[in-house]
């Protein structure tokens, strides 16, 4: 049988600890579906890599030398050539601190370096089809941390008078980091009519994703009491 190549999704890896690529590109390498575009171990080489492959997903650490993993980020958000490639944030919950600042930044989301291999996989192939992904290992506690803490002071998005009473609503609901079947339940309504919701109000703010909606909605004080 034939593989379909236009199925395939080609992954960087970008990292400075030679066991952690080492292992992200033995797990790519296995499946059918993934593939390694390259790896690098710094976030310089990480960018020009990018550049070079343009690959459909990044793995990309946030401590690295010479250029670090925000830093790599937004200039791959930035750049107009890269606005297919998808970025997912290698983090523990040491690095809590820079987690909001990824998010701005435009990240797709974030999967912890210990995860399972299967939900790494599960990760890169939803962001891989378009949409963001705050794992759900991640996402709650990430949610949590914000409430309980001072984020970095932003005025609201100069959008936000474009969305609907409803609109603003569900946005709120999404920062909680629950998923539109979830909120769907918690508003009964349907979970079609949450994601019309969502993708107005992503359209409206010019939101990248899912992910940075979130962030949008924290930065403009749409949260849930």
């Amino acid at each position: 049988m034939t593989e379909d190549v236009s199925s395939v999704i080609r992954v960087a890896v970008v990292d400075d600890q030679a066991l952690v690529r080492m292992g992200l590109a033995t797990l790519l390498e296995t499946e059918d579906d993934t593939e390694l575009a390259g790896e690098a171990a710094d976030g310089r080489a990480g960018l020009d890599l990018v550049r070079r492959t343009k690959p459909d997903v990044v793995l990309m650490d946030i401590r690295m030398p010479v250029l670090d993993g925000l830093a790599a980020l937004r200039e791959i958000t930035a750049d107009p050539a890269l606005s297919d490639v998808k970025v997912i944030v290698l983090t523990t919950f040491e690095l809590d601190e820079y987690v909001f600042e990824a998010l701005r930044g435009g990240a797709s989301g974030f999967v912890l370096k210990d995860s399972p291999p299967a939900e790494l996989l599960h990760a890169i192939r939803v962001v891989a089809d378009g949409a963001s992904l705050l794992s759900p290992s991640v996402t709650r506690r990430v949610i949590e941390q914000f409430s309980g803490r001072d984020v970095p002071a932003s005025a609201p998005h100069p959008e936000l008078d474009r969305l609907t009473e409803r609109e603003r609503e569900i946005v709120a609901w999404v920062a909680t980091g629950r998923s539109n079947d979830e909120i769907a339940a918690e508003l009964v309504v349907s979970p079609a009519t949450v994601r019309t919701h969502v993708s107005r109000a992503m359209v409206k703010l010019h939101a990248r994703d899912r992910a940075q909606l979130v962030v949008f909605a924290v930065q403009s004080g749409l949260t849930q009491p």
